[in-house]
């Protein structure tokens, strides 16, 4: 096992970097300075991606099949909503240069189709959808075998968890409202993702044996032993993010609502339990 620098990652993660100070930079200029929390954020998810796609760990996924769903976790569960969260409004508007950014939004079809398709109720059965796609059946095979597929495999992975963290976490907004139906959202998400994790830990032969093989023994592993613990890996993350985003969005309600009365203004049930 030997560390890979892949060119297309590499480029992509520099690229991020780049973009990201370039608008903190523009924004300082204007007299608009982002939290250092808020910049802590994207770096730690575009480290947590370079985890994942770099190094040690890329080439032990090739080895253990625990390795490969390591990967996943750190991009679809970990990178992406940091990312976002680093991403919040006026960063979102400054990230992409100007001609570009005015391009994208004067495609209309191209808008309405990312309105559709973050909306909550689309959304998660989106995600379930792509992750349950990838781990079943021959796509699954084929991204062990193809590198562009499994580029591709990676990567949708971040589109998806994008479309479903959207909404719960509001980037477009400065701040993050404290609406109790977003705990549901993200329970739903997770709960999809959890299955997944179960089947690994209920299966009784390897799901992917013809590629993974016996390779786990040179690590101490039996085959099933690999499965089981990427399967257990997935369900406690799961479970963490769950309990947090339960924790922060109750707190975030119970908070706006004592707010809102100290301003004199009624709380809104109807307010903090639809979805936008």
């Amino acid at each position: 096992m030997s560390a890979q620098l892949d060119p297309g990652p590499v480029a992509s993660l520099l690229l991020a970097v780049a973009l990201y100070a370039r608008a903190v930079i523009v924004l300082r200029r204007r007299g608009r300075s982002i939290p250092r929390a808020q910049q802590a954020a994207w770096y730690a998810g575009v480290a947590l991606l370079a985890l994942a796609l770099l190094g040690p760990l890329d080439s032990l996924a090739d080895e253990l099949l625990s390795a490969h769903m390591a990967q996943h976790v750190l991009i679809a569960d970990l990178a992406a909503p940091l990312m976002l969260v680093g991403l919040r409004t006026p960063v979102l508007l400054f990230l992409l240069p100007r001609p570009l950014l005015v391009a994208l939004a004067r495609r209309g079809a191209l808008r309405h189709a990312f309105r559709t398709l973050r909306r909550p109720l689309v959304a998660v059965p989106v995600y379930i959808g792509v992750l349950y796609a990838w781990h079943i059946g021959p796509l699954f095979d084929g991204a062990l075998r193809s590198e562009w597929l499994h580029a591709l495999q990676h990567w949708s992975f971040v589109a998806v968890s994008v479309l479903v963290w959207w909404a719960p976490l509001e980037p477009q907004r400065r701040r993050v409202r404290g609406e109790l139906w977003k705990a549901g959202h993200v329970l739903g998400a997770r709960l999809g993702g959890m299955m997944l994790g179960m089947a690994f830990l209920a299966m009784r032969t390897p799901a992917y044996g013809a590629f993974y093989g016996d390779s786990a023994a040179a690590y101490g592993l039996t085959p099933m032993a690999d499965q089981q613990i990427g399967g257990g890996l997935m369900m406690v993350v799961d479970l963490v993010i769950m309990f947090a985003a339960l924790g922060f969005f109750f707190w975030r309600a119970a908070g706006d609502d004592d707010r809102a009365e100290a301003g004199g203004e009624p709380a809104s049930p109807a307010g903090t339990l639809a979805a936008p």
